[in-house]
């Protein structure tokens, strides 16, 4: 087996196996009450996320989906990174996957002439802001978000990465 996880665009496929990681981080691991019904976007993400210059990709360690990532066309060469979700055992050094993923989103957005990349994130998520920091996200007030970037009620940490 790969030493490490390898980015594949999503497919309907990998739904339940999508679905059963994200909310197992959210509920179990970082104790967040949020439901799959409250993500709608779960069961609809060819919809949702792969159309404009939008895409959602799962990174798999053999056929097992050990992360997330998406992002969400908000119009104006403007997207939304969301959905970045890793296993625990597959996060950190030894497997790389957090990078894995963002790195293939930037490179994504890059190819479709997209200018920048806006997140929102929750304040539990520590080590998430001080990777994302690490990668080149800026923090921003949620009054310099684009108006079409999509807030949820959990955000309440925002960021941006400019893409040049």
């Amino acid at each position: 087996m790969n030493s490490s996880p390898i980015v594949k665009e999503y497919s309907n496929v990998f739904q339940a196996q999508v679905v059963d990681l994200i909310l197992d981080i959210q509920q179990r691991e970082y104790n967040i009450k949020i439901t799959k019904d409250d993500q709608p976007d779960l069961f609809t993400i060819e919809e949702f996320y792969q159309n404009g210059k939008g895409n959602f990709w799962v990174a798999l360690y053999g056929e097992k989906v050990v992360g997330t990532i998406s992002l969400l066309d908000i119009g104006n060469q403007q997207v939304a990174l969301r959905k970045m979700f890793v296993d625990k055992e597959f996060r950190g050094e030894k497997y790389k996957t957090a990078s894995l993923l963002l790195n293939h989103a930037i490179n994504w957005a890059k190819e479709k002439s997209i200018k920048a990349i806006y997140l929102g994130t929750t304040p539990q998520f520590l080590a998430a802001h001080r990777f994302y920091e690490k990668n080149g996200f800026t923090s921003v007030e949620v009054n310099d978000l684009p108006e079409n970037f999509p807030v949820m009620k959990v955000d309440k940490k925002f960021y941006k990465y400019s893409i040049v």
